[in-house]
């Protein structure tokens, strides 16, 4: 008999058993995004309304220097030249697949080219699902993609931002941080420079779990509030987080919240040093990323050339779980500071 976990979609009993099959290990996450592709791609949500005609969309697979393969995606303008190039970093226990597909394709229709990868123990990519040994580590993978990707001559003279949500923002901090100089700028949606306190177990618990974590780094143990419920406003599109058959739904390990609550505190001893042209996009409501952060965070930051936009009401996910009204003003906002700032690297690259 067939059943349905999915809002207005009846699921067989062979998908059914694909979703249930255990999710550690790549196999059944890729087996899980193979035959839900199609069905999270008709749903209905505001992402998945652009027209994608004549967008170049490549996915590709490689293994990086500790060997482990990697998926990642590119999305281009049909014909035009890309104004520049987007590197986009994901938030905790998510992919560059499903919500991001209809955000990459809404930046390259405005002729964007835009690249995106799962990080190692993410999405498609392999290991263990959402275990970061070493933050440090998972941050050089990124680097090591994105760089050889930048080397191609396609690519190579466009101005080049780092985009960023949520822990993704902290990745694309500390990317920047290795790099000081090699990015033209960031745009950071709800960034994670430090775990929102209500998202944080007490200190006592804290030190308890990082006891732990030394002695079991894989187990998951981690008290956590409902992520969806905590991120997404818009009730109708909360339900449809479902729809997201690889992200990771379950309680955090130890030692990767250990390597999060690590390199917040990091992060948030050196917001100082941030030095690239930054935009900063955040949900006053946010109860996940504190956005009183953000502000603080834009403060200290040493760029010159910097901006922060808050959104009042609006939740987590900016870019997934708001009114639609919300999300057009969002995507109006980042495309808006994406022109602005690739016509002044084209401006200052041809005198």
């Amino acid at each position: 008999m067939a059943s349905s976990r999915f809002p207005g979609v009846v699921v067989d009993n062979e998908l059914n058993k694909i979703l249930d099959a255990n999710m550690d290990h790549v196999a059944a996450r890729r087996q899980a995004r193979q035959a839900f592709k199609d069905i999270q791609l008709g749903i209905d949500h505001i992402l998945f309304k652009t027209q994608c005609h004549g967008l170049k969309m490549k996915e590709s697979y490689e293994v990086n220097s500790r060997g482990l393969e990697i998926f990642y995606k590119s999305w281009l303008p049909g014909t035009a030249r890309p104004k520049a190039a987007v590197f986009y970093c994901h938030g905790y226990g998510d992919t560059c697949t499903f919500f991001f597909e209809g955000i990459a394709r809404k930046l390259a229709s405005a002729g964007y080219g835009v690249f995106a990868m799962d990080y190692p123990g993410f999405g498609l990519s392999e290991g263990l699902h959402c275990y970061i040994p070493s933050f440090n580590e998972l941050v050089d993978d990124v680097i090591e993609l994105y760089s050889k990707i930048r080397e191609n001559p396609e690519f190579h003279s466009l101005p080049s931002f780092l985009f960023g949500q949520s822990m993704g923002g902290a990745v694309a901090l500390k990317m920047h941080l290795k790099q000081p100089s090699a990015w033209d700028g960031a745009f950071l949606v709800a960034p994670m420079c430090k775990i929102a306190d209500d998202m944080v177990p007490p200190k006592l618990l804290t030190h308890i779990l990082i006891g732990v974590a030394n002695v079991l780094p894989k187990h998951k143990l981690v008290p956590q509030k409902n992520l969806a419920e905590a991120a997404f406003r818009d009730l109708k599109k909360r339900e449809q987080t479902a729809y997201n058959v690889v992200a990771y739904k379950d309680k955090p390990r130890l030692w990767t919240a250990v390597e999060m609550l690590k390199t917040t505190q990091e992060i948030e001893q050196r917001l100082e040093e941030v030095s690239l042209p930054l935009l900063i996009l955040h949900g006053e409501a946010d109860i996940v990323t504190d956005p009183s952060v953000s502000k603080e965070f834009y403060e200290k930051a040493s760029s010159s050339d910097k901006k922060l936009k808050l959104y009042k009401d609006a939740y987590h996910s900016l870019l997934e779980g708001e009114p639609d009204e919300m999300i057009i003003q969002v995507f109006s906002d980042i495309i808006s500071w994406l022109d602005e700032h690739s016509l002044k690297h084209s401006s200052s690259s041809s005198t």
